[in-house]
């Protein structure tokens, strides 16, 4: 690649998002995350502050590609970096410090205005672009009041030009996630010692501004993991903050997904915890 000459704009882009995943090492280090995942974005903080040339510059010319083939930014921080350059904002950072807000994030997504992206977090219980995807293409997204197949279709256009840039290539299915089991023990993990796990400070629902939600970063094979309790405005009105566990799921070459484990009522689950949208599978891990 050719180095053009580093500006003061480049250089100053270049070390603000270096700060930033500076950040996200310090609140995964402070939240008791892998050190290799603490490390991996700490070495690519410490890259970008001393790149020789924007990385907008990089990334506009070979795209999520061109970021990869970078020392030390591999696929998930690749697409965080994409992230940033397009929209100037960082996801994970914000659900490290509890700030995020899926109905605004919803609302940058064309056809979906401030109503529509409340009726689909409500309903949907999904908190990011990837997972609002994974929606249109399992048909959860045409159960929500207003959304008919063409809608629909614009949305999933919408989302796929937004998403492209960032995604793994080869891309990866938008349903690809790991194993029942390993969620189902992720789950099991997070409400046996969420009393010992640090603590997060939501920026909604908390009018006493206290960290209140415990945050659990592990790991199963080569998947990595975030379970928090749900925070969503549905798990309020049903008093289900301690129930719904709301767990992110990554691994290399690999979009970030998301699910909701919940404990079910009626039916032969009845009682038992299970992955909501999966509940096939959960049968078949409990043997029924």
């Amino acid at each position: 690649m050719e180095a053009p000459e580093l500006s003061a704009k480049g250089r100053k882009e270049n070390q603000f998002l270096a700060a930033k995943l500076r950040e996200v090492a310090d609140l995964l280090e402070q939240q008791a995350a892998s050190p290799f995942r603490i490390n991996a974005y700490r070495d690519a903080a410490t890259f970008i502050a001393t790149l020789s040339q924007p990385i907008r510059n990089i990334y506009m010319k070979y795209g999520k590609r061109g970021l990869e083939d970078l020392p030390t930014i591999g696929s998930s921080i690749a697409a965080a970096v994409a992230e940033f350059l397009d929209s100037g904002t960082l996801e994970i950072l914000d659900r490290l410090r509890g700030s995020t807000d899926p109905e605004k994030l919803f609302q940058t997504v064309p056809m979906i205005g401030p109503a529509l992206a409340r009726e689909i977090h409500e309903r949907l219980h999904i908190e990011t672009l990837e997972a609002l995807e994974a929606a249109v293409v399992d048909g959860r997204l045409e159960t929500i009041n207003g959304i008919g197949p063409r809608r629909c279709d614009s949305i999933r256009h919408a989302l796929n030009d937004m998403l492209a840039r960032r995604r793994p290539s080869p891309r990866s299915d938008a349903t690809d996630a790991p194993a029942v089991a390993d969620i189902l023990s992720v789950d099991q993990l997070y409400r046996d010692t969420a009393q010992s796990l640090p603590l997060i400070k939501p920026r909604r629902f908390n009018e006493t501004g206290e960290r209140r939600i415990p945050v659990l970063h592990t790991e199963r094979g080569q998947w990595e993991f975030t379970a928090l309790y749900s925070n969503s405005a549905a798990a309020h009105k049903y008093n289900r903050t301690k129930d719904w566990v709301v767990i992110y799921f990554e691994r290399t070459g690999h979009p970030e997904g998301q699910t909701t484990v919940i404990t079910k009522h009626g039916g032969p689950l009845d009682g038992r915890r299970i992955v909501r949208g999966r509940e096939s599978a959960c049968a078949k891990f409990y043997g029924l």
